[in-house]
């Protein structure tokens, strides 16, 4: 398996000794929530760009004609690899529906792109049911393991799409992760124990946009 697979599914791998590791990757995101004309959320548009360490040790593992460049068919190469690597943990994506669990399907296809040094991958998801623009509605972006710290720099890089899904009240919620540790000190403890790999416990840290719609 080739390192980038390796590296994004690691700590789940080797799982519990991974479990709570500071982040070894980092990557600035960008989400769009993007509803339709049936009042319903059609996909979710997601860019990745991803530090340079990391990006330069993934040029390093598939520059096969070694130019020190990312070539069309290498680039297409990494996005399959990590489309095919992420589909165990849901693409590592969260959605709430009225506080149940949502998963997606397999993306079409993952791009991959290499500028300024940096490496993105580009891709969008659906759910695995159908969500109305009803209720209580939660998304956002994770590493269930934490082995690779997925951030959003900006509110409006998570972003309703769409006449419909921007009429419902939206804001986005940014975890202090200290008042979390503070007012779920017992239950963080028992979650550990009963759930090793940190999977539940990585949610309540997540950035994430909420909708009432």
């Amino acid at each position: 398996m080739k390192r980038i697979s390796a590296v994004l599914a690691l700590a789940a791998i080797m799982a519990p000794s991974m479990a709570l590791a500071h982040p070894h990757i980092f990557a600035e995101a960008r989400l769009e929530i993007v509803s339709d004309d049936k009042q319903e959320i059609s996909e979710l548009r997601n860019v990745w760009r991803f530090d340079e360490l990391f990006s330069a040790s993934v040029v390093m593992d598939f520059d096969k004609n070694s130019n020190a460049e990312l070539d069309p068919d290498e680039l297409q190469e990494i996005g399959q690899t990590v489309l095919d690597s992420l589909q165990e943990y849901n693409y590592y994506t969260t959605i709430f529906d009225n506080g149940k669990t949502v998963k997606v399907n397999k993306p079409e296809s993952m791009v991959a792109d290499y500028k300024d040094g940096q490496l993105l991958l580009m891709f969008a998801v659906k759910p695995s049911e159908t969500m109305p623009l009803k209720g209580k509605l939660s998304f956002g972006v994770y590493d269930p393991t934490m082995y690779t710290a997925i951030d959003f720099p900006t509110d409006g890089d998570l972003a309703p799409i769409g006449d419909q899904i921007n009429a419902c009240e939206h804001k986005v919620i940014r975890p202090d992760p200290d008042e979390v540790l503070a007012e779920n000190k017992s239950s963080l403890t028992d979650a550990f124990f009963n759930d090793p790999t940190g999977t539940d416990m990585s949610k309540m840290f997540a950035t994430r946009i909420e909708f009432t719609c």
